[in-house]
């Protein structure tokens, strides 16, 4: 019963990423349909991420009221609801509008499952659990580039992945018992005694009274009692975390959302082409996952990071430089594969450096720090590059890749 469950909150994160990057691979084709300017479609992400950043806030009050099943099952309801709602829409001010239920969908599921999974499993279930996001994120470009080719129809691809997350609504109604069940299982276990959080079996947390401690009480990353007593936002590391969460997501967005735009008018790959090498970056990203996950078996958190950021970086010089389409392309896979351990690693450190008792309401900030990347960071460059030219896609990615590293390595120096 325990590995169904786990099965299902991989199925909620496929329902996470599946609408993520169906914006940026249909755009081609949606902007001359609607009429408005080529960065209009930061407006419409700004209205989604906006929404995600409200959910994500209040995600700590919305749980504790619901529980974690009942705000994933209303979430994917959401998001089904609101893509059905696009695939239909004949104005651009209606697709403002959708977007807005779009992100209030994603917020507070992806704050809890990520709280839940870094709290109660180790580090390989989470790489695994956005892992399956990867595959939603994959998935979504496929799905509308099939359509395109086999239709010359952004509309028809909203459709069908609208039809995907109706079905895995109607799994998640199913599976409500089974959240309150697990949800009763984890509560007996922890209310004797000293509690065992599942991380890495080198960088376990116990939890025994007043007092955290890190794998043994000498450690030196144990949370002291000032540090206990200040408010989560203000512990040392924790505004350089929100940071990196912060730029890392303007990356992740800012290629799912341009990267199929600069790749249609720089390079001159057919809107379907552009849309599968979008889809080779969400591969990288799911790939990169799952490998990650039997790695954090031996490699910690940290080091994956690092790692990961090194790989990242590495891509987007390639793709900065003017080289055939086969390089450039595979720079897409290269940052993606990249980008793989960066997100749930991050997520996975937050109890470990900052104390299970914070972890909720960090990552939550986290959370929002995010999708404000998401909001913000794409639509700088979609308003510049109407203004110059798409060619400036490159430089932005290098540039946020660079300053997500300096805030990541601050916080190494501190832990």
């Amino acid at each position: 019963m325990a590995t169904f469950f786990l099965i299902i909150i991989y199925m909620a994160f496929i329902s996470l990423g599946l609408p993520d990057s169906l914006l940026g691979t249909a755009w081609p084709l949606m902007q001359p349909e609607y009429g408005v300017s080529f960065d209009a479609a930061g407006m419409v992400s700004m209205f989604a991420a906006g929404g995600t950043i409200v959910s994500s806030l209040v995600s700590g009050f919305v749980i504790k009221k619901l529980g974690t099943g009942k705000v994933t099952f209303i979430s994917c309801l959401i998001t089904a609801s609101s893509l059905l709602g696009v695939s239909f829409s004949n104005s651009f001010i209606w697709l403002l509008f959708l977007a807005i239920p779009l992100g209030l969908g994603g917020g507070s599921v992806d704050a809890a499952l990520n709280n839940y999974v870094a709290m109660h499993y180790k580090a390989h279930h989470m790489s695994w659990l956005h892992c399956f996001w990867g595959v939603g994120a994959t998935l979504g470009p496929i799905i509308m580039s099939q359509f395109i080719i086999m239709q010359n129809s952004w509309r028809s691809g909203y459709l069908a992945v609208s039809v995907i997350q109706f079905s895995l609504t109607v799994l998640l109604f199913f599976t409500l018992p089974l959240w309150k069940s697990e949800a009763k299982k984890n509560h007996h276990s922890h209310e004797n005694g000293d509690d065992l959080i599942n991380t890495d079996d080198s960088d376990n947390i116990f939890i025994s009274g007043d007092e955290v401690s890190i794998g043994n009480k000498d450690n030196k990353n144990n949370l002291s009692k000032r540090d206990k007593a200040i408010k989560p936002i203000n512990i040392k590391g924790v505004k350089h975390a929100l940071a990196t969460f912060l730029f890392y997501c303007g990356v992740e967005s800012t290629m799912g959302l341009w990267g199929s735009s600069f790749l249609v008018g720089v390079r001159e790959l057919s809107p379907a082409a552009a849309a599968k090498a979008v889809s080779l970056f969400y591969a990288g990203i799911t790939i990169g996952r799952f490998v990650t996950g039997f790695i954090t078996m031996k490699v910690n958190n940290t080091a994956l990071i690092r790692a990961g950021q090194v790989i990242a970086l590495t891509g987007s010089v390639l793709l900065l430089l003017p080289l055939p389409n086969v390089f450039t392309i595979s720079s897409f896979i290269i940052i993606g594969t990249g980008c793989a351990p960066i997100f749930p690693c991050m997520i996975h450190e937050t109890p470990i450096r900052f104390g299970k008792e914070n972890s909720q309401s960090i990552i939550g900030y986290q959370m929002a720090f995010a999708y404000t990347g998401a909001t913000f960071l794409p639509p700088v460059l979609g308003f510049i590059a109407a203004r110059m030219t798409i060619s400036i896609f490159p430089f932005f990615i290098l540039t946020y890749f660079i300053i997500m590293i300096l805030c990541s390595e601050r916080i190494n120096r501190l832990y």
